[in-house]
């Protein structure tokens, strides 16, 4: 088996697409009907997944098996350990600040809330196309396969024990307005945010031992940007020093990303 299924291949991302499209508007009207729309950050991780398996089932007889079941795993294991632990966060609150002032002032915030799931949903898809062509490709898993096997592992561990070591922290009543600054905390303000994306280029290396894998490198970038940029750290941190003291000295001396020493 040596060639790539394209024909094949360009039906699955329809499919794929499709899904998550069906997955999105179901988790709007779910948010419309409960009055908050963060629901859409469980939907985030379980849309990763589903493409996973729509793109595993679609490949079959097409793709090396090995590399295909393992990038389902690993896919499910990162995004869906997201999305069980955002659940498990957010039970028992009420709407996500970050949804709150996106929707203010709005004539129709369920219209706007569409719009940003839609935003989303094309951000799942086109993350996942490194996913989608690693289940089509036909070349035994070689060096390559398992270095990106390797970065993924780096990355799951830094944003499942980043979160964790938080978690802790904020259980504990003594550390109420504190800044946590432990753990991995003390290498990067946001280990969980560079786990994250350590893991989609570990995902991407999987994909890129053939052309048609390496040429999806956007993907991956889409992620790195979107924490580091975007929607993840710089919503995070936005009046971050005006509610925690210290955090001022916490930014001087912590890397914002990438885990580094911290500086005296």
């Amino acid at each position: 088996m040596t060639d790539f299924a394209t024909g094949e291949f360009f039906a699955a991302v329809g499919i794929a697409a499709l899904a998550v499209l069906v997955l999105i508007l179901a988790t709007w009207v779910l948010g419309r009907a409960l009055g908050r729309y963060n629901v859409i950050d469980v939907a985030w991780g379980l849309g990763f997944v589903l493409v996973a398996w729509v793109s595993y089932a679609l490949s079959s007889g097409h793709g090396d098996d090995t590399r295909r079941l393992v990038v389902a795993l690993l896919v499910t294991a990162g995004a869906g350990r997201l999305a069980v632990y955002i659940a498990w966060r957010s039970r028992g609150k009420g709407e996500d600040p970050r949804y709150a002032a996106m929707l203010e002032g709005h004539a129709d915030p369920a219209r706007r809330a569409l719009g940003i799931f839609l935003t989303q949903a094309v951000a799942i898809w086109f993350v996942s196309l490194s996913v989608m062509v690693a289940m089509f490709e036909t070349s035994e898993p070689g060096v390559v396969f398992f270095i990106g096997v390797g970065v993924w592992a780096i990355g799951f561990a830094f944003e499942s024990i980043g979160d964790w070591q938080l978690a802790r922290f904020r259980a504990d009543p003594g550390n109420h307005g504190q800044v946590m600054d432990r753990g991995l905390w003390r290498f990067t303000r946001h280990p969980n945010y560079f786990g994250d994306a350590t893991m989609w280029w570990g995902i991407w290396i999987i994909a890129a031992q053939q052309w048609q894998g390496a040429i999806t490198v956007l993907s991956p970038v889409l992620m790195t940007w979107t924490l580091t940029r975007k929607t993840g750290k710089p919503l995070l941190e936005q009046g971050m020093a005006d509610r925690r003291p210290g955090y001022r000295d916490y930014v001087e001396r912590t890397s914002g990303f990438f885990p580094l020493p911290p500086k005296r």
